[in-house]
């Protein structure tokens, strides 16, 4: 089946860590940092955070985002740099982002761990608000990271919107004078209405978790900018379809929702025919990205691995008790050809 992949086999979780809301919820919820730190990893160590100039939004404001940066050692040559993209509402500290840059630092890549505007307490950074069709900022900050940490190869690794995110700066990033050795969606939410519909008629709890975690986004950017917002009427919403309707036609620039969805839809054609390599892991499991989105993808043209497991989840693949990740190991390994 169009599905699956040459080593759908190699994912084989523990009995105990197979079902597929355990594989969702260690995905954020593994104690990462303490265990990478136990290892002596060091990339937190080093880590520097960076305010990045990413040129203006659609009403001529200046961009800032936010990241951490990790160079490697003065004694140990770099492979280059790694940009890593977290999901929605996720941070530079979330545990899936956090354990995949420490992995990828081990094996000597410099990383950049960048939050995404609104994310990580940065919603007074900038006055209008997130939403998933600004990447040309997320371009930018590429862009400037690159030239800050100097290096030559280039790869971008995201999660779930993240990872919608990496894979088009694969698709965009080349016409902007940005070339990614590699651009790789774990969980990509490559058909953000799919994602939408996934959210309401899946598990409801994570319907409540997604709207929860919506309200307080909307509480911290209200507080952030006094008398700027009133988002009373759009936090009684009960519906993830709903309450992207109402964002969009009074947040966003777009006139209708399947105008702003239809900027950062992506399709199996396009991937495969874009201008710069591509990696794509998700998991046949997963409630929140359907694996129908993905038919017909393949591990042709531009697409030079898809591996869709039959468990792992969203954004989980934890393979063992010792809440080892498959996904970390399969990005080291593809990382290591380049």
């Amino acid at each position: 089946m169009s599905s699956e992949s040459s080593i759908v086999g190699r994912f084989r979780p523990s009995l105990l860590l197979a079902p597929q809301l355990i594989q969702t919820v260690l995905a954020g919820k593994r104690p990462v940092i303490k265990r990478w730190q136990k290892r002596g990893n060091g990339m937190s160590d080093v880590a520097m955070q960076h305010l990045l100039d990413c040129g203006v939004d659609e009403h001529g404001q200046q961009v800032r985002l936010t990241g951490m940066h990790s160079r490697q050692p003065a004694d140990r040559e770099s492979r280059g740099l790694v940009v890593l993209i977290h999901g929605w509402e996720g941070s530079h500290d979330s545990a899936y982002l956090y354990s995949m840059a420490a992995r990828v630092y081990e094996a000597g890549w410099n990383v950049f761990r960048l939050n995404l505007r609104d994310h990580a307490g940065t919603h007074g950074l900038n006055e209008r608000m997130f939403h998933s069709a600004r990447i040309a900022e997320v371009l930018n900050a590429v862009r400037s990271m690159q030239a800050l940490d100097g290096a030559e190869k280039l790869a971008v690794i995201g999660f779930s919107l993240g990872g919608n995110f990496a894979l088009r700066v694969g698709l965009l990033g080349p016409a902007a004078g940005i070339t990614p050795q590699l651009s790789i969606g774990i969980s990509p939410s490559i058909d953000p209405g799919a994602t939408l519909l996934a959210i309401d008629n899946g598990p409801a709890v994570f319907k409540r978790y997604f709207l929860d975690k919506w309200r307080k986004t909307l509480d911290a950017k209200a507080e952030a900018w006094p008398g700027r917002y009133d988002f009373s009427e759009l936090k009684r919403i009960d519906s993830f379809v709903g309450i992207t309707r109402r964002f969009v036609v009074e947040h966003t620039e777009y006139d209708t929702l399947d105008d702003y969805l239809a900027t950062y839809t992506l399709t199996p054609p396009m991937l495969m025919g874009a201008p710069s390599p591509l990696a794509v892991l998700t998991a046949q499991d997963d409630t929140v990205i359907p694996i129908r989105d993905f038919d017909g993808l393949g591990a042709r043209g531009s697409v030079i691995a898809y591996d869709a497991p039959r468990r792992g989840g969203h954004c989980g693949f934890i393979e063992n008790l010792r809440l080892e990740s498959w996904a970390e190991r399969r990005v080291a390994e593809l990382l290591g050809q380049l």
